[in-house]
């Protein structure tokens, strides 16, 4: 899987993120950073639902455990603006908020 493919794309979505961050040269080591967090919780996912779901086709628990670890990555990233504000968020709330602890599996 191209993790850091997947984080890329997900932080142009977000085009005052994807700005902010290379303009500050934060880019490629948030980017590593995000790729490291999505292989580990895909392969965590992927070993949980095995273990859930014994006899089931690999690449359909893989493909599932892909969508969650995807899903919580996305639901971690800031929105592109900060809801009921007209200011976009600051790289240091940005970075702060990237930064906190991943939550148990």
């Amino acid at each position: 899987m191209l993790y850091k493919t997947i984080c890329l794309h997900m932080i142009q979505e977000r085009p005052k993120m994807y700005d902010r961050l290379l303009s500050n040269r934060q880019l490629l080591p948030t980017l590593n950073r995000l790729a490291d967090e999505l292989k580990t919780r895909h392969e965590t996912w992927k070993e949980q639902l095995s273990q859930t779901r014994p006899g089931s086709d690999e690449s359909q628990i893989a493909s599932e455990a892909a969508e969650i670890a995807l899903k919580e990555l996305a639901d971690r990233l800031p929105a592109e603006s900060p809801p009921d504000e007209s200011e976009a968020f600051s790289l240091d709330d940005a970075m702060a908020y990237l930064n906190r602890p991943s939550p148990p599996a």
